[in-house]
């Protein structure tokens, strides 16, 4: 272990590592999880070419030898057009690009707060000595890749060839608006994600209990208008999805399905001839009233990323089909609570990592896989359903207390606790801001009452 340890504390033996890591995840995806032969970009790619070249319609391609066809808005068929002017080959890489794009930007927004915090904790320790810089930040952003793309929802997002983590890098483009003062451009990315997937649409409802009505105007607006320019490229494709391919939940698949990992996932399993629409209609209002009292005190603290994290856990609950890849959603929600754990005392932290450690570990498993054949029973209701149950205690379960700043004698600075594991330091009249690693500064006012931004 000491060797180890010497190795990764060594500048010279880190880009070995680095380079095994690499390597191994890469041989890993290459040979050990299902491949799924970029399916659904397979879908895409057949839905657009009979739609322009041999004037087909969106929602009556299937693709061939299976049931499965064209399942999102007209919008989505927009956008894939330019799909029309090239190969299948090139289709696929263009899918992977993106993704990695959209990874990229994503472990940048959501995990990049932490990883500099965790490698700035380096200091000199002579007395009065300022901060070192430390070189390391890049070997933690490598583990933390290989760790994404560990990732079951991820590597599945990839094999099929989905759209799923580029719809959640346009709504955290729109999080990271709010969060850095930019908040009258944000509004675009959740609308256009909208649009393209339906799911997207409770980011709206999220901008409105939290009192950001120009912003919820934005992303309306825009999921309007690119329904709109939809409608007006083919006016049959939308009549035909918003009159009767929206309401048609089998051109998707089973509901019973193990891969839905979903509320009506749940009971389709419990009750596969005739699952309880008013106990579904129940579940979903239970789950969106504790969404709503969580998200809204997350904005309250000032925690935007938090707020939006805990929107996508809600959104793949009450959604009617939430595919295993559909669960990258998830992954804000783990790099939340695990910068939580991370803020905290070295003590203090190694529970909250061991349980964030453990939820990673079984999302990478595929363990609901193993109740494919049968989902009946005792066992299958705990197992095939381990999905849902991750994300309904992300959830329910916010993040324990963390540590605050304890106030020195005197009138000098204070702390106090805020809800959703939020700490305020109060200093010379200015908040310092921390949750889950984002620091914001914000003017108050010296008597302890909140005063406008700035």
């Amino acid at each position: 272990m000491r060797r180890l340890r010497d190795a990764l504390t060594a500048h010279g033996g880190r880009p070995a590592i680095a380079a095994v890591l690499v390597v191994a995840t890469a041989v890993f995806l290459a040979t050990v999880p299902l491949h799924r032969g970029f399916f659904d970009v397979g879908v895409y790619y057949g839905t657009v070419n009979d739609w322009i070249h041999h004037d087909g319609r969106i929602y009556d391609y299937l693709r061939p030898g299976t049931q499965y066809g064209f399942t999102y808005p007209p919008f989505a068929a927009v956008v894939m057009l330019p799909m029309a002017l090239v190969s299948w080959h090139v289709a696929i890489a263009i899918s992977a690009v993106l993704s990695a794009v959209a990874s990229a930007l994503l472990l940048r927004w959501l995990a990049g707060p932490a990883v500099r915090r965790l490698v700035a904790r380096r200091t000199d320790p002579s007395p009065g000595a300022a901060p070192r810089e430390d070189r390391r930040p890049w070997f933690v952003f490598v583990v933390t890749g290989c760790l994404f793309a560990l990732f079951e929802p991820v590597r599945d997002t990839f094999s099929f060839g989905q759209v799923n983590l580029l719809l959640v890098a346009l709504v955290f483009a729109d999080a990271r608006l709010l969060a850095t003062g930019r908040a009258r451009y944000a509004g675009i990315g959740v609308g256009l994600a909208t649009a393209i997937k339906l799911t997207p649409a409770l980011f709206i409802g999220y901008l409105l209990i939290t009192g950001r009505r120009r912003q919820a105007g934005v992303a309306t607006g825009t999921a309007g208008a690119a329904t709109l320019l939809a409608a007006l490229i083919d006016p049959g494709a939308s009549r035909t999805f918003w009159t009767g391919a929206l309401w048609d939940t089998d051109r998707v698949g089973s509901l019973s399905y193990v891969s839905n990992q979903s509320l009506q996932g749940v009971l389709a399993r419990l009750q596969p001839d005739h699952p309880s629409r008013l106990v579904w209609l129940v579940c979903v209002l239970a789950v969106l009233a504790v969404w709503a009292y969580r998200a809204r005190a997350a904005a309250r603290d000032g925690d935007d990323r938090a707020g939006f994290a805990l929107t996508g856990l809600a959104a793949c609950l009450v959604s009617p089909v939430t595919w295993v890849h559909h669960l990258v959603w998830l992954i804000p929600a783990l790099l939340v609570l695990t910068d939580s754990a991370l803020s905290r005392s070295p003590g203090a932290r190694r529970r909250p990592l061991a349980v964030c450690a453990a939820l990673y570990v079984v999302l990478c498993s595929s363990v609901v896989w193993l109740w494919r054949w049968d989902s009946t029973g005792p066992d299958a209701f705990l197992g095939a359903n381990a999905y849902v149950w991750i994300t309904l205690g992300l959830l329910l379960v916010p993040p324990g207390p963390e540590e605050t700043a304890r106030p020195g004698p005197g009138p000098g600075p204070r702390a106090g606790r805020l809800s959703g594991a939020t700490t305020v330091v109060v200093t010379d009249g200015v908040a310092a801001t921390r949750s889950a690693g984002a620091w914001r500064r914000r003017a108050v006012d010296p008597s302890g009452g909140r005063g406008s931004s700035g």
